[in-house]
């Protein structure tokens, strides 16, 4: 979704407008993308990390292994000097957040995913190779079904 330096713009940015953990800037970034998108974790928590390092945030605990982020002048100047950038990347992500939104699954359609999976972990008995089987050729025929594939 970003380019190579985007996410530390990105978080920077964010984290000027108002301090925040790292748990609401995923969620930040996620609600401008409508919830289409979310950073993971594995990719916001070494950048922050990375911003700490380059002095442009001060990380303070909270709430026992929480930080909350604030920008430092540093942080602030390097914004700055980077503006023309950030800019650009804000654009590509509104872009992005309207593509998304236009091809957006109906959340009646994500909420049937999130209950095919639940019924996929809750399943009671042992996996034989038979019923694996069986539970594949369903899933793959849907699947082809739902792209106007032929069934086999």
């Amino acid at each position: 979704m970003f380019g190579h330096g985007d996410l530390r713009l990105v978080l920077l940015a964010l984290i000027a407008e108002k301090p925040r953990h790292g748990y609401e800037l995923i969620r930040a970034i996620e609600e401008k993308f409508g919830g289409n998108y979310a950073p993971s974790p594995g990719a916001v928590y070494p950048t922050l990390t990375l911003l700490e390092e380059q002095d442009y945030v001060v990380a303070e605990a909270r709430e026992g292994t929480k930080k909350l982020y604030q920008v430092t002048e540093t942080g602030r100047q390097f914004l700055e000097e980077n503006s023309v950038a950030l800019k650009g990347i804000q654009a590509r992500m509104d872009l992005a957040a309207q593509a998304f939104a236009m091809h957006s699954t109906p959340e009646s359609v994500r909420e049937a995913i999130r209950t095919l999976k639940q019924s996929l972990h809750m399943r009671r008995g042992p996996w034989t190779a038979e019923e694996a089987e069986r539970v594949r050729k369903l899933i793959e025929a849907t699947a082809r079904q739902i792209v106007g594939g032929p069934e086999n």
